[in-house]
């Protein structure tokens, strides 16, 4: 706590007046562009690697950035009352929010730990809420990686039935330079946007064009960004000279003209 402090004492004396003024610009009307879910892991810092500003994104974090689908949910069960599902809700049918960015990163804990109670059953502890919270929300991810093992680098299917144009094709790592762990956390990215698009809450909004989610990954010890490209079926780095490229793709795909978009216009936009 006491580094907490300091580093309260630091922030007034250095970034505070700048945030006041944000404040102020913003006042009580903020009009987020994205919503973002990512990992509760300290090594993550959206809104820097990013640029956020205040009032940009709505960002929602938990252990291993999982967004529980629609299976258990909807006019015929129970209504779901978990942050992640009223987290959509919030942003995309009360806040006409356009993009939904799920980000994940390497040496992910929480997929570590799904890895491992794969590997060794045995190891699960039926008194851990993390361990059910893995179990019931990973094992699609799991059973995505096991093909990608069994198969080597060849497309992987993920399909939508509640909002076929959401589904896709992905080539997990396909040099096989990382770690499966680190296969897993790409494939949970993705499996996430699956999860997104089966909440029927969310159907009209994907059939009119007016919603797009898009996949992240970041590694956490070179610092860099990967946007997942459903063109090219794979996880790409976001850096000066793939930036116009993610560009074009971004505006074919959300099919919004570069006129009515200034962010884009201008070359301002990146996911999240």
């Amino acid at each position: 706590m006491q580094r907490i402090l300091r580093g309260v004492i630091q922030y007034r004396q250095t970034v505070r007046q700048e945030l006041v003024e944000q404040f102020k610009q913003i006042k009580d009307n903020p009009q987020p562009k994205a919503l973002m879910f990512t990992c509760m892991d300290s090594r993550m810092l959206p809104t820097r690697f990013t640029q956020a500003k205040v009032g940009d994104i709505f960002v929602v974090r938990n252990a291993g950035n999982l967004i529980p689908d629609a299976c258990n949910y909807g006019h015929s069960s129970e209504v779901s009352c978990t942050t992640e599902p009223a987290a959509l809700e919030l942003a995309v049918k009360r806040g006409g929010v356009k993009h939904v960015i799920v980000c994940g990163h390497s040496d992910c804990k929480a997929m570590n730990m799904l890895f491992g109670l794969h590997s060794c059953p045995s190891a699960f502890d039926h008194t851990s809420p993390m361990d059910h919270w893995l179990r019931k929300n990973g094992h699609r991810t799991m059973k995505k990686l096991n093909e990608r093992l069994y198969k080597g680098p060849k497309p992987l299917r993920f399909d939508s039935e509640i909002a076929p144009s959401q589904s896709f094709e992905a080539i997990i790592d396909p040099f096989d330079r990382l770690k499966a762990e680190d296969k897993l956390s790409q494939i949970n990215v993705l499996q996430q946007l699956i999860n997104i698009s089966s909440h029927d809450a969310l159907r009209e909004a994907f059939e009119e064009g007016r919603l797009h989610i898009h996949g992240m990954w970041f590694d956490v010890y070179k610092g860099e960004d990967y946007l997942f490209s459903k063109e090219r079926r794979q996880f790409v780095i976001i850096k000066e000279d793939t930036f116009e490229g993610l560009i074009d793709e971004l505006h074919r795909r959300c099919d919004v003209p570069l006129g009515e978009c200034p962010d884009i216009a201008a070359g301002q936009f990146t996911p999240g």
